[in-house]
């Protein structure tokens, strides 16, 4: 479409605003948001702040010279936003691979909790959109008494003829049983960004 390789980074206003960027001489699109950029670190961590293996998922966190002190007058918010040793949660979950290379899977607060497993919704949406008759999915989690949270998908039809029956057949077929939508609601659109991004806390 561009007629030249993309290369990712990733940023946020905390980091101003780049914390990570992919190699300007990659010959391949690599599907991840790159490298810590020179002065700067990222680890990957659990909610007590401890790091995860290499290749599990965890809380993206950065530090650098770059990375805010703290937000204004909100002590309280700054100690839950930084860590003691000075690295940034950034509220994005991800894991690093063997390469040094970290891979965004979802948004922490977007996370679905199922009997106690993590479900991430890009996941669900990405299988969801795989089927010939869908145009784009979101999906959230929604309360349950008996697992916690179940998926349920919002739906925006290719196929008008398309049923909730048959998609949840083909999820089925790709997702392990927790991961598969309960529920699915079709609509004409869903609720976005000015910049195109689903608004998942609209649907929720």
């Amino acid at each position: 479409m561009t007629g030249c390789l993309i290369t990712e980074g990733n940023g946020l206003s905390e980091t101003s605003p780049v914390a990570t960027a992919n190699v300007l001489n990659a010959t391949e699109f690599s599907g991840t948001i790159g490298l810590p950029v020179p002065g700067s670190d990222v680890a990957i961590r659990d909610d007590d702040g401890q790091n995860v293996a290499l290749g599990e998922v965890g809380e993206i966190c950065v530090r650098g010279p770059q990375v805010m002190k703290g937000y204004w007058n909100r002590p309280d918010e700054t100690s839950k936003a930084i860590f003691a040793d000075g690295f940034f949660r950034t509220g994005d979950m991800g894991f690093m691979n063997e390469r040094g290379f970290t891979k965004i899977v979802d948004r922490k607060k977007d996370m679905i909790l199922v009997s106690g497993f993590n479900v991430y919704p890009n996941e669900i949406e990405e299988v969801a959109a795989e089927h010939p008759g869908v145009v784009e999915a979101a999906a959230i989690g929604i309360a349950n008494e008996h697992s916690g949270e179940v998926v349920k998908l919002y739906v925006v039809r290719r196929d008008p003829e398309l049923t909730e029956d048959a998609l949840k057949a083909f999820c089925a077929e790709r997702l392990t049983n927790y991961k598969r939508p309960r529920m699915i609601e079709f609509r004409d659109s869903l609720p976005k960004s000015n910049v195109g991004k689903i608004l998942r806390r609209e649907l929720r």
